[in-house]
């Protein structure tokens, strides 16, 4: 017996249940194409979304990390020139402005950290106009070696126009090189050391 002779032999409300039943397995069937994907497009736009997102966190991470060298490298570059002996660094830059350094008092060192000394010298200068004091103070900061003004006091002198007493504190900065800048430094000095006897006679 066929299927058709068999949908035949049933009564009418039994075929009526069973069109309505198969219009719905195909409707769900027809439904279910689409929606599947909708949803495989769905979940790959997420995680394109995602990857895109990586990507980005990757990309601004890498910028952070090279910004951060840069900053380190030029940090190291400046603690790599030794800080100069304060009193005379002082006095040059005065000098060249005109200025005298009668008097000097080097203070004693304080460590920042396990890596840090600071080194700081105070000067006083009598008789100061305000130009040269401005020159004086910014060839102190713009020399490159790792010193900071750490300390200014500026009193005019009574009746004497643009005539200061001045007391300035001049800070530098050592800094300690850990394990792996002494073992490169020694392969490099081990290296040229190579290279000059390789030189010789």
């Amino acid at each position: 017996m066929t299927l058709r002779e068999r949908f035949e032999k049933l009564e009418p409300r039994e075929r009526r249940l069973l069109t309505i039943m198969l219009a719905m397995i195909g409707a769900v069937v027809l439904l279910a194409g689409p929606l599947f994907a909708y949803s495989s497009v769905s979940s790959l736009r997420d995680e394109n979304e995602q990857i895109r997102y990586l990507v980005q966190q990757t990309y601004g991470a890498r910028a952070t990390v090279s910004e951060r060298k840069a900053k380190r490298d030029a940090l190291l570059a400046r603690y790599a020139k030794p800080a100069p002996q304060l009193a005379g660094f002082i006095e040059e830059a005065a000098k060249s402005n005109g200025i005298q350094v009668p008097e000097s008092q080097d203070k004693p060192d304080v460590p920042h950290g396990k890596r840090y000394t600071e080194k700081l010298t105070v000067v006083k200068m009598h008789k100061i106009g305000l130009t040269s004091l401005v020159k004086t103070l910014e060839k102190i900061e713009q020399s490159g070696h790792p010193v900071a003004i750490s300390r200014l006091s500026i009193r005019p002198r009574a009746g004497e126009p643009d005539s200061y007493e001045v007391e300035l504190g001049v800070s530098a900065f050592e800094r300690k090189p850990d394990a792996k800048e002494t073992a490169a430094k020694d392969k490099a000095d081990a290296k040229a050391d190579e290279g000059e006897e390789e030189k010789a006679p």
